[in-house]
């Protein structure tokens, strides 16, 4: 039977800032990275092939990366794995930053990836020490902390880098986010204390655990294929964009950045000021189908828009149909699962993530070129439908579970 409650006290002030920090320099680096990869690459000669698995081995990364860091913080306490991880972080940066060739930075940033994928194990500590009630608001505020660095990072990588220095000229970036993590690392040590008390496990593989867990529980399962069809969905949109957008509007990288810029600002302020109450008081499971249900529709209308202004609008429409779905997905599986498995379930469901970062682009890229510029877009919508059903019906197996426990006390 599923285990509530907390194992330690609520987090200090200091502490859920450094937790969310962790989260808003993962994202920088991912930041500064991005905009600068088809450059950096470059200074190698690579192939626009070779760029692509660059920017690939991140995410491939972090698909094991989550549900194994989010298993081993099971086992041995969140505090040692976040502080590995960001250590993990800092060393890839600087690895990076002297990589010799497109081999090496292929496997640092795998690694990087591998490192970066600790959300999981941040998510799990505040789920420990935060009423469930107060969940929703709290994965919020995680998601939020990565959308203010996804706008800050590729502002600062573009104006740290050289293109013109060759290799060299991107270092200064690099090393920037490597010192934002060993920064992190330090409040991680002084001010985070650990959330869970040590306990001894069965000697059982990893993995075995958790996809046991993802098999038998039916709540679980459904809100892992909600993050893997909305995140395909909303990934693909997001890599197609800009095609569409030049396609429709003759758009440049300025106004598609100016879009996703506005997008983010609206997802953030949605996930610190709007996420928490509206969960409080429509339930996590309902919000979680209205923030798909507003996502496909605006995905949807985004191919009858014949003004900029108005794609622009949608697309901050469907960020916010995101960003109230996302932290309520995590708050569910947190709330279903037992509390001496949250990392590997909240694991599970990260790694869903980036397998749909993969997935998604691939998927919406192949309408793209075969069918029309439009089709990207239905195809979205197409995902997101079911996922909608999901969430409902995760939630009436989760009113059904609570009766099923009720009688049998």
């Amino acid at each position: 039977m599923r285990q509530s409650g907390h194992i330690g006290g609520e987090v200090s002030g200091s502490a859920l800032t450094i937790l969310l920090t962790v989260m808003f320099v993962n994202m920088i680096g991912f930041g500064i990275i991005v905009p600068l990869l088809p450059f950096y690459s470059e200074t190698f000669h690579a192939a626009s092939w070779q760029v692509a698995l660059i920017f690939s081995a991140y995410s491939v990364g972090a698909f094991f990366g989550e549900p194994f860091w989010g298993r081993m913080s099971d086992r041995l306490g969140r505090k040692p794995i976040l502080m590995l991880t960001v250590c993990g972080n800092c060393a890839c940066y600087v690895a990076l930053a002297f990589a010799p060739g497109i081999g090496t930075a292929f496997l640092v940033r795998f690694l990087g990836g591998l490192a970066s994928g600790n959300n999981s194990v941040v998510q799990s500590y505040l789920a420990d020490v935060t009423h469930e009630n107060e969940r929703s608001g709290r994965m919020a505020w995680v998601t939020a902390s990565y959308n203010v660095g996804f706008i800050i990072g590729p502002a600062m990588g573009g104006w740290l880098a050289n293109p013109a220095e060759g290799t060299a000229g991107f270092r200064v970036p690099l090393f920037v986010a490597a010192a934002l993590s060993a920064l992190c690392v330090m409040g991680l040590w002084v001010l985070v204390g650990e959330s869970r008390n040590q306990r001894h496990e069965p000697a059982e593989p990893q993995y075995a655990r958790a996809f046991h867990e993802l098999f038998r529980h039916p709540v679980i399962a459904r809100l892992l294929l909600v993050t893997l069809l909305s995140g395909s969905a909303f990934s693909g949109v997001e890599s197609m964009f800009g095609l569409w957008a030049q396609n429709r509007f003759n758009w440049g990288p300025h106004q598609v950045g100016d879009t996703f810029a506005i997008a983010a600002l609206v997802a953030a302020f949605c996930q610190i000021v709007v996420v928490g109450p509206l969960s409080k008081r429509f339930g996590a499971a309902r919000l979680l189908a209205v923030g798909m249900a507003l996502t496909a529709a605006s995905v949807l209308l985004l191919t009858l828009s014949q003004q900029g202004i108005i794609a622009m609008a949608l697309v901050a429409v469907a960020a916010f149909g995101q960003a109230i779905a996302w932290p309520n997905v995590a708050a569910l599986i947190s709330r279903n699962s037992d509390v001496h498995e949250q990392g590997a379930c909240l694991g599970l469901n990260n790694a869903s993530a980036a397998l749909s970062r993969l997935a998604g682009p691939f998927a919406l890229g192949l309408a793209f070129s075969l069918i029309s510029v439009n089709a990207p877009f239905w195809l979205a919508a197409l995902l997101v439908v079911p996922a909608i059903g999901l969430s409902l019906s995760a939630r009436r197996a989760r009113s059904h579970d609570a009766v099923e426990t009720v009688n049998r006390a």
